[in-house]
């Protein structure tokens, strides 16, 4: 499709509708035409200004309209529903989630839309074993599918004593485990004829889907919706622009239809960010993959970046505030949070207005919680001064479990703590004060080879 053809599909009232309803209160994503070989997505109205929203129908004729240069083609909506969207913290705070959507992703491929009918009834079929039929429905996304549980098939009362983001990353996770054998079922035929979609968890605190009726980035193909009772008679003539046949009753749900399922697979399965920081899950056969951040355990003779970030955010906090155990906490804390920036496609988060240069360490109190600036960079902090993200803590101890556990085996890990603080003792402060300065200039130059520019160049 031409943009222009873009255009005219995405003024149409009834499209318009549909994307507005379901992205109200979500983090809008944006994809445009690539640049080169790359995906290019908006998350902002502005660089450092509001996270994109959608909440009427006239606000998709205006992200059209803003971005026109750029050629926007798809839009997506975050898991997340929050209560409100007016700053980037408000993105990060999980006490402003008031929903999560339940989403299994199907990858597939398009011409394979059959089987990926099949794998989503499968799906299907065990939410109803568990008791959730009225809130289910099925986004036929292009190349795969997204089985969806409506976010507000939880009661209220569930939801004032459970992180939403918590139930919807262990519904997913939990019926996951317990479809396995019905899915290995169906790869094991599929895989006869050469190809077997299969299903993730991608749930996470920055994830967006494919809005319905959105176009497809790259086919020339809508993201239509149907209720599970109707995958069977699904024909991939209903998704084309010219045709459209989408079920408008994605918007049902049972209040309270849900809390069960969600109490088994919170035992069962655990919290967001714990399972997150989590190293020792057992891998199980023809278990679907688990959106995890990118928190792995480096190749002998190499540290990975997470573990650079982590050594270098550490020493940072101690050159600036002496203290060792804060540092670990914070050097943690920042490497988990720039692996989730990376994860929302953007190569560091935006910067935060400067703190005055004679403070190396500065706190203030934003939303009944503590926010703890190391020059120009920001981090909540719990009661007992530990640093937090969401509502999990970074002790000092889990610094040594992900970060110095994982070098030592490279690098003896006091060489290249004594390393690294040598090295960001060569920049002046004012670089390691401000947020910016210290990914672009001191941290990104060495992220790939730590050894080989800080290590060996200090011998």
């Amino acid at each position: 499709m031409e943009f222009e053809e873009v255009v005219e599909y995405y003024s149409r009232p009834s499209v318009r509708e549909e994307i507005s309803d379901y992205c109200r209160g979500r983090w809008v994503a944006v994809e445009c035409v690539p640049q080169g070989e790359r995906r290019f997505f908006l998350r902002y109205w502005k660089r450092g200004g509001p996270p994109l929203s959608i909440s009427r129908t006239d606000d998709i004729g205006t992200v059209i309209h803003r971005f026109g240069r750029l050629k926007p083609r798809t839009l997506y909506g975050s898991v997340n529903v929050y209560s409100r969207l007016e700053t980037v913290e408000d993105t990060e705070e999980e006490s402003n989630i008031a929903y999560a959507s339940p989403i299994w992703d199907i990858d597939s491929h398009v011409e394979r839309w059959r089987e990926t009918m099949q794998v989503a009834e499968v799906i299907s079929r065990k939410l109803e074993a568990e008791g959730v039929s009225k809130s289910v429905f099925v986004n036929w996304s292009g190349r795969g599918a997204h089985v969806h549980m409506h976010e507000k098939a939880f009661s209220r009362d569930f939801l004032s004593t459970h992180n939403p983001l918590d139930v919807a990353y262990a519904v997913v996770e939990y019926v996951c485990r317990q479809a396995m054998q019905d899915l290995a079922k169906v790869y094991s035929k599929l895989e006869e004829q050469g190809f077997a979609p299969k299903v993730e968890n991608k749930i996470d605190i920055t994830r967006v889907f494919t809005a319905p009726l959105s176009l497809h980035r790259q086919l020339d193909l809508c993201a239509v919706c149907l209720k599970p009772d109707q995958l069977g008679n699904f024909d991939i003539e209903w998704a084309k622009p010219n045709f459209l046949k989408h079920d408008k009753a994605w918007r049902e749900y049972l209040e309270g239809e849900g809390d069960r399922l969600a109490e088994k697979a919170l035992r069962e399965v655990g919290k967001y960010w714990t399972n997150m920081q989590s190293r020792s899950k057992p891998k199980m056969e023809r278990a679907p993959e688990r959106a995890t951040l990118e928190i792995r355990a480096p190749k002998r003779g190499k540290i990975g970046r997470f573990q650079v970030m982590a050594l270098l955010q550490a020493a940072r906090y101690y050159i600036l505030t002496g203290d060792e155990e804060k540092a670990k906490s914070f050097g943690l804390n920042r490497a988990i949070f720039y692996a989730w920036a990376k994860r929302r496609g953007v190569a560091k988060p935006p910067p935060r207005r400067m703190m005055p240069a004679a403070q190396e360490v500065a706190r203030e109190r934003r939303k009944g919680r503590t926010l703890v600036y190391i020059g120009n960079e920001g981090a909540y902090t719990s009661e007992e001064g530990w640093y937090i993200i969401g509502e999990e803590v970074q002790l000092p101890q889990d610094y040594d479990r992900q970060i110095i556990s994982k070098i030592d085996p490279v690098l003896s890990y006091e060489r290249a703590w004594s390393s690294a603080l040598e090295y960001l003792r060569g920049f002046p402060k004012s670089e390691l004060l401000d947020q910016s300065k210290f990914f672009s200039v001191v941290y990104r130059p060495v992220r790939d080879r730590f050894l080989e520019e800080v290590v060996e160049r200090k011998a």
